[in-house]
């Protein structure tokens, strides 16, 4: 090959990566749409909201202007804390107005920085011990009814929550459960509830919460995680039951690669190994929007 034929080669080579790669930044670009380049500027304020059982502090996270469909966040057992309302400024740019509550309201007002992540263990019974008392707080029976009530009854108070649409209500773990019992207790005014790697969705006894299915009205969605799945395989399959049956539009789907909490940015590392899945929690992200887009007309 002459010299000439090698400088023509070159100038070919690099004009075919310059047009992949405008063809990658084009496809980006569309898969991204509209909404990622006009991401609204939102509001944080710290709220109080009364409920049957005391006073429960909580984020209210919106966009600065105009009236948009609200959105419950229930937290995992870690509690309201800055991860949660990242996820709320991220919806609330995205044109939600946005709860986050502190669901142990009950036992003290958040955060609760001794034995929250990065710090905590799981393979440490003691800090696991420092959650128990929390979760038990909320869960306890016809609590999450009564603060599904009360934190929806507040947004539809706030005038930065359009009342002619849906409420949309996420969870994370324990969050989970606590979707399904708002989605059953609020029929009528919540119409999407997303659980992200839920834990105790399926239990063996009349009071869990995959049987509420019959009550819900909502469009729901499931992730799963992996090890969740391997401990309970069943579960997949009664929730598919469950939901089936009530006729209520239901995606379950597990996430063959990620541990449970994959989600959530300062999850704590398990025996050393990272538990925060970006590109899954990221793919949850946008089966979140869609679930929204969906079902909060």
């Amino acid at each position: 090959m002459t010299e000439d034929e090698k400088n023509q080669q070159n100038k070919n080579d690099i004009a075919r990566r310059e047009f992949v790669g405008l063809s990658v930044a084009a496809g980006l670009a569309a898969t991204a749409g509209p909404a990622s380049a006009k991401a609204l500027e939102v509001v944080e304020t710290n709220v109080d909201i009364k409920t049957p059982d005391g006073i429960c502090d909580a984020a209210f996270i919106h966009p600065k202007s105009g009236s948009h469909a609200g959105v419950l966040i229930w937290p995992d057992a870690f509690g309201l804390r800055p991860s949660m309302r990242d996820m709320a400024k991220r919806l609330a740019a995205d044109g939600y107005s946005v709860l986050v509550p502190n669901p142990f309201y009950r036992v003290a007002k958040a955060p609760f920085a001794d034995g929250a992540p990065p710090a905590f263990s799981f393979a440490n019974p003691a800090d696991r011990g420092k959650i128990t008392p929390l979760m038990a707080s909320v869960n306890a029976p016809g609590n999450p009814e009564k603060d599904a009530i009360a934190f929806i009854g507040f947004l539809d108070e706030q005038k930065q929550v359009n009342k002619k649409k849906k409420i949309g209500t996420q969870g994370y773990c324990m969050g989970g459960p606590l979707v399904v019992r708002t989605a059953a207790a609020l029929p009528d005014r919540i119409g999407a509830g997303g659980s992200f790697h839920g834990g105790g969705l399926v239990g063996n006894d009349k009071n869990s919460p995959h049987l509420l299915a019959p009550k819900i009205k909502a469009r729901m969605y499931f992730g799963i995680a992996a090890n969740d799945d391997k401990t309970r395989p069943d579960a997949k399959d009664k929730l598919k039951e469950s939901f089936g049956a009530a006729k209520v539009p239901a995606e379950i789907e597990v996430y063959s690669m990620s541990q449970h909490g994959w989600c959530v940015p300062d999850m704590p590392k398990n025996n050393g190994v990272p538990i925060y899945n970006k590109e899954d929690a990221e793919r949850a992200w946008a089966k979140l929007l869609a679930l929204y887009k969906a079902g909060l007309a």
